[in-house]
């Protein structure tokens, strides 16, 4: 069975925004005067920001209501965002993508990104035109690992789960490719902390390494 969708996370696979937001966040622990160490930290990469300030506020029984640190860490993010100069697509990614589409494969971006923040991305790099269904975490009560978005993910391509892949770069994101029982490549690269991607079917450290034929005649059992 050949494959018609291809379904990128976006932070980490198309744009390397987790260095932003790794230093947005470490603004926002120093404000809240708490020291988040990089291994309880990594397990943060790849889920929403909701359920993060959730986990956040559990962790080290903050102060703050819930919507309070929700949008102090918007600020914080959209402060280091707007200023930041170091954000840059993946290097390889949107040759992918092209070639992907240019082949008549379907391109589904599912991120665990608020709207506000998907919307931000896609603009800066003029990326609108090469996603046919962009799906934001930001509509589901749990992110990943849970697979909710995954498998909207699939439902909105219109192909059985065995006709689509995912590229995903975290744990997390692997977890809930897993959990929906859908093919999935990590992407590795030197942007982010590291991340266990174990779990994945295939794991590639340059988007040079696949290509509309490569990817369409993946033998998916």
């Amino acid at each position: 069975m050949k494959i018609k969708a291809v379904i990128f996370d976006m932070d980490g696979v198309v744009v390397n925004t987790e260095p932003v937001g790794y230093r947005a966040d470490n603004d926002l622990f120093t404000a809240l005067n708490i020291q988040v160490p990089d291994d309880v930290y990594a397990t943060f990469v790849g889920t929403s920001p909701i359920n993060n300030m959730q986990r956040l506020k559990e962790l080290y029984n903050l102060p703050l209501s819930f919507e309070e640190l929700l949008a102090k860490r918007q600020k914080y993010y959209f402060d280091v965002f707007d200023a930041a100069q170091d954000i840059h697509l993946m290097p390889g990614v949107l040759d992918l993508i092209k070639n992907l589409r240019q082949n008549g494969m379907m391109v589904i971006l599912a991120s665990s990104a608020v709207k506000i923040k998907i919307n931000k991305i896609l603009d800066r790099f003029d990326l609108h035109p090469y996603f046919d269904k962009v799906i934001s975490g930001e509509d589901f009560e749990f992110s990943k690992p849970n697979p909710a978005i995954f498998i909207e993910a699939v439902a909105q391509s219109g192909f059985s789960k065995n006709e689509c892949i995912i590229i995903e770069d975290s744990a997390n994101g692997i977890q809930a490719a897993n959990a929906a029982g859908v093919y999935c490549i990590a992407y590795v690269s030197n942007h982010g902390l590291a991340q266990d991607t174990t779990g994945a079917d295939k794991i590639i450290t340059d988007f040079s390494a696949l290509d509309y034929l490569k990817i369409s005649n993946l033998n998916i059992k």
